[in-house]
């Protein structure tokens, strides 16, 4: 027995070139809004390591990283004095909590 599925995860739109243009313009849009916009530059008051930072909240730190964090932190190196497999650099979350104290980073959403 052979069954086939029609689920798809988001319509293609094909017939609708109208529909296919907008939902690609809210795309570009959604992505400058999540991934560009509000990003502000922190650095590692231990190591001197930069990334780019987002507080929606005072909970959600959304971080990117300029370099490769093996290569940039001594924390994913290994030379931190832990295992090189950690999830985060616990000097950097330090800093960036200082920036929030300091008022140099803003926290999009304090009340969430």
């Amino acid at each position: 027995m052979t069954m086939t599925s029609t689920w798809a995860k988001a319509p293609a739109f094909a017939d609708d070139p109208a529909r296919v243009e907008a939902v690609r313009s809210q795309t570009v849009v959604d992505q400058h809004h999540y991934l560009d916009e509000g990003l502000q530059e922190v650095q590692c008051r231990t190591c001197g390591t930069c990334v780019l930072v987002q507080k929606n909240s005072l909970r959600h730190t959304s971080i990117q990283w300029q370099g490769d964090p093996a290569q940039v932190c001594p924390e994913f190196t290994g030379a931190g004095g832990g295992p090189a497999s950690r999830q985060t650099c616990p000097r950097l979350l330090a800093s960036i909590e200082h920036a929030v104290l300091e008022g140099i980073l803003e926290v999009r959403d304090p009340e969430a």
